[in-house]
């Protein structure tokens, strides 16, 4: 799995110009990627990263904290642009893989204490958001 870890101000989802999730404080936004060999190993290799990373304000983690969490799922992690001019996305697990590696992401990131928001599994979302810092992470676990 990988992860694009995001430290922001704010951050909101809009799915067809309704707002369906959104942090209105310091938090994190976390776009995540499956590959079809991902399980459950890697599920909490990457809630424990994201929840323990010390990358908010004085050096604490969101579980320090108390900070929100917005997880985003992203397919676009796994493009592959080595060839040609358009990606491809044969890395990436397909919709039915990824959905609920996805949704273990969110669950044992909630397990773990965190307020987390989500947006919609394989809709077209508009993702607004105040970078802060600006700091972004990208997190890989180990292939399954």
């Amino acid at each position: 799995m990988r992860a694009v870890v995001q430290r922001v101000t704010r951050a909101a989802v809009r799915v067809d110009d309704e707002v369906v999730a959104a942090i209105d404080r310091p938090g994190l936004v976390v776009l995540v990627g499956a590959t079809p060999g991902d399980g459950p190993a890697q599920v909490a290799y990457l809630a424990r990263k994201v929840a323990e990373l010390r990358i908010l304000h004085d050096e604490r983690s969101a579980a320090e904290v108390g900070a929100p969490v917005l997880v985003v799922s992203q397919f676009t992690l796994y493009a592959d642009t080595r060839k040609g001019r358009r990606p491809t996305w044969n890395a990436a697990a397909p919709g039915p893989v990824a959905a609920p590696l996805v949704a273990a992401v969110v669950d044992a990131l909630r397990a773990r204490g965190l307020e987390v928001a989500t947006g919609v599994f394989g809709a077209h979302m508009a993702l607004e958001l105040v970078n802060d810092g600006p700091m972004t992470i990208l997190l890989e676990s180990e292939p399954g």
